[in-house]
């Protein structure tokens, strides 16, 4: 998906929405303030920056002028400000929207998908720690090294990341990999599975077993 910088200086804030954008398949960065957040900024390509304005030492507002002068990046603004004088100023200096606190992370989520759409620059990329799949390039990559995977195994890790979180029944499985038509046992889905897990490295441990049901895709805590 999307590289995100998300910072706040209260760390359940940034935890909350790093747990949320990890859900919907971004790679996150957290920073505590604006100074962290530039070294950051300096350091790497970010497709969105979440911003929190109230900060100690340097503010968002400063925050967000300086990344300016280096390039220009999306931002959304979260703030308890509320006066339309606030919101008016963070549009001036170039941000693309506004969040106000309390705020919901889905809703944050939703903001973060518009404008990776209007920019062009929402990818086909499903990212878990260092899994990374591309579904552009049909291609898989493990801590950075390129794995080659059996076309089946291929379409069983891409079916279970995008449905990271949820238990998929054997059947919705072989469906959706095989084919409705697909006639096949629970042994060949199991194989397949085993092969998997095998070709994934440490990653495999990510593809647990529902007993009576199927498998289901999440990180570990």
């Amino acid at each position: 998906m999307a590289k995100l910088l998300i910072v706040d200086d209260e760390e359940k804030i940034r935890e909350m929405i790093g747990k949320f954008a990890a859900h919907e398949g971004h790679e996150t960065m957290l920073a505590r303030n604006g100074k962290e957040a530039l070294e950051l900024f300096n350091q790497h390509d970010f497709d969105v920056v979440v911003l929190d304005v109230m900060m100690p030492e340097m503010d968002g507002y400063e925050t967000l002028k300086r990344m300016k002068e280096i390039r220009d990046v999306p931002c959304i603004f979260l703030t308890a400000l509320g006066q339309e004088y606030d919101r008016i100023y963070g549009f001036d200096i170039g941000a693309e929207d506004y969040v106000t606190k309390p705020f919901s992370p889905k809703e944050l989520m939703m903001r973060i998908k518009v404008i990776l759409k209007r920019k062009g620059t929402d990818s086909s990329r499903i990212i878990v720690d260092g899994l990374v799949l591309d579904e552009d390039a049909h291609t898989v990559t493990i801590d950075g090294k390129r794995v080659d995977l059996a076309n089946k195994e291929y379409e069983l890790l891409l079916y279970l990341m995008k449905n990271r979180g949820n238990a998929l029944t054997r059947q919705a499985i072989i469906s959706k990999v095989w084919g409705y038509e697909y006639d096949s046992d629970d042994r060949t889905l199991d194989t397949h599975m085993k092969l998997l897990r095998k070709d994934l490295g440490s990653y495999g441990s990510y593809i647990t077993t529902i007993r009576g049901v199927g498998y289901r895709f999440e990180k570990e805590d």
